[in-house]
Order: structure tokens, then sequence, then C-alpha cells
């Protein structure tokens, strides 16, 4: 199994390891705190097209939509309080759909991390590359 290059972004997870590691402490930001509330998913568990999708975003497309790569507003409030422009969207494909679906990956820029929906933005779950 290939795991796409965010697979070495340390996140919540490698905090707290690292932390253990070196005998430290954990505090968490209001960002992570909105992001576990978002919930999370194993990487090994989206579906198939979301591995693409995540393919073509490290490879920089090309991308079945127009409206791939465009600012997403977070208007529902659901991922962590971000500026505009910070967050952006892309399709997964949805197979026998004949629109774009209801399945998304919205990416952070700052900390890159990738969020992963089904339900067209009512629910988000953080993309964890370590399981």
């Amino acid at each position: 199994m290939r795991f796409p290059p965010r697979i070495t972004r340390i996140g919540a997870a490698g905090a707290l390891l690292s932390a253990l590691l070196v005998g430290g402490t954990v505090t968490a930001g209001p960002a992570d705190a909105a992001a576990a509330s978002a919930g999370s998913v194993c990487y090994g568990d989206l579906p198939a097209q979301a591995h693409d999708t995540l393919d073509l975003i490290d490879k920089g497309g090309p991308y079945p939509s127009t409206q791939d790569g465009t600012v997403f507003r977070n208007r529902e409030s659901v991922l962590p309080q971000q500026a505009s422009g910070y967050y952006h969207e892309y399709t997964v494909i949805t197979p026998g759909s004949p629109t774009r679906g209801a399945r998304r990956i919205v990416t952070g820029e700052r900390t890159q991390e990738d969020y992963y929906t089904a339900d067209h933005y009512a629910t988000f779950d953080l993309v964890d590359f370590g399981c």
C-alpha cells in the first residue's frame, strides 16, 4: 500500500507520541480541540476514490471538476475557524452519480490537515495517515 506524502505530518497524534517519548506534556490548542470534535478516520478506511483524490492533491492535479481547489469557506463552522482562504475543497468521485456527489476532501494550509466528508459538509473526519 502506498501512503501519500502526508504520512509525515506530525499532527496531534505525533505531538502526543513525541511528548511521551521525551517525557514532555501536551496541551491542545483551539484548533486541536475543534479538529478532535470533527472526528477522525483512518486513511485505510477511506473509499478508494478518496485515496485517488489525495493522490491528485499531492500531484497538483489534474482534477475532475473545475471547482476543485477552490476556497472552502467553512460556513457550517464544523471545522476549526480559520482566515478566509485557509481551506480548499476537492471532489471525491461518487461512482454512479451524474453530479459531483456529496463526498469531498477539504485541506487546510498551515498544518496541512485533510478532512473527509461523505455528506456534503454536514460532518467531517480528520484523515489519520498513521493508522
